[in-house]
């Protein structure tokens, strides 16, 4: 590409929020709550945060608890991923009880919590919302993160279609995937926005977090085999990292773009999209 094409194509890319305010007001509302940083940030709390916590319910749970969370954990990644690690965390149930007791389990909770957090202020970057006091919304991140330990319980039946085969799972994972990130949005924002205004970032997050979870299969047994071999455990921890960083980035993307969806074009009339800030509470 010579000085002049560059010239003509740096003109174009800069006059299109211009031409098109819709991708213009799409492209500054990505920039406003710092996509990249937050779908890092919302991986490693899910990492570093909320992977322990599954390990330690595992430790305590019954053991068919146990085998549906190893299975739904495959379900995600693939059935051919190399989770043989992963199986024997859940299933390390002397050492990991010795290791933390009840006492532990609470303090895990309460640790991963900031997930939750994390997923609150996304969504209060995205709406331009003031940040809610903790006395109001500390027993939301709790309460959320039940409900996505619950979601995460469900992936192996719910992807098998309970039973009745992989294109029920497919048509069962649309609706509610749409419905958990509807719910997600409404919860932690502390409903200072009404259900409709959030649909169309639950609609996107949702069909978006279905359609990475199908794709994931096809290509992280294979990545993860490979960073195995070359790495060791450092390549398995780094895949699913990475891993990690794309399906949150996926999610910080669905709900960004779907409140400028609902704030765009006839949507505010439609949904009833508030035009000024919800106060705290």
């Amino acid at each position: 590409m010579n000085r002049k094409q560059f010239g003509a194509w740096a003109r174009t890319a800069q006059e299109l929020p211009r031409r098109t305010p819709v991708v213009g007001r799409m492209l500054g509302r990505l920039i406003s709550v710092n996509w990249m940083d937050a779908s890092a940030r919302l991986a490693a709390q899910t990492f570093l945060a909320v992977l322990p916590l599954l390990i330690v319910l595992a430790a305590f749970a019954p053991h068919a608890v146990r085998d549906v969370l190893a299975d739904s954990v495959r379900a995600l990644l693939g059935e051919d991923a190399p989770v043989d690690d992963i199986d024997e965390a859940f299933g390390a149930q002397g050492v990991t009880k010795d290791a933390y007791g009840t006492v532990g389990i609470f303090v895990a909770l309460i640790s991963a919590t900031s997930l939750s957090r994390a997923l609150q202020q996304l969504c209060e970057r995205c709406w331009g919302l003031p940040r809610a006091s903790a006395r109001l919304t500390a027993w939301r991140w709790l309460v959320w993160l039940v409900g996505w330990i619950a979601a995460v319980l469900i992936q192996a039946p719910l992807r098998h279609g309970f039973g009745a085969g992989t294109w029920l799972g497919v048509l069962l994972s649309l609706p509610t995937a749409v419905l958990l990130w509807w719910w997600t949005q409404h919860l932690l924002l502390g409903a200072r926005i009404g259900w409709m205004p959030l649909l169309p970032g639950a609609v996107l997050a949702g069909v978006g977090m279905v359609t990475f979870a199908n794709l994931s299969k096809l290509f992280m047994p294979a990545a993860m085999e490979r960073g195995l071999a070359q790495f060791g455990t450092l390549g398995y921890v780094f895949t699913l990292l990475s891993w990690l960083i794309a399906g949150c980035s996926v999610i910080v993307t669905g709900i960004a773009l779907g409140q400028v969806t609902a704030t765009s074009g006839p949507f505010p009339r439609w949904l009833g999209t508030p035009t000024t800030p919800a106060a705290p509470g």
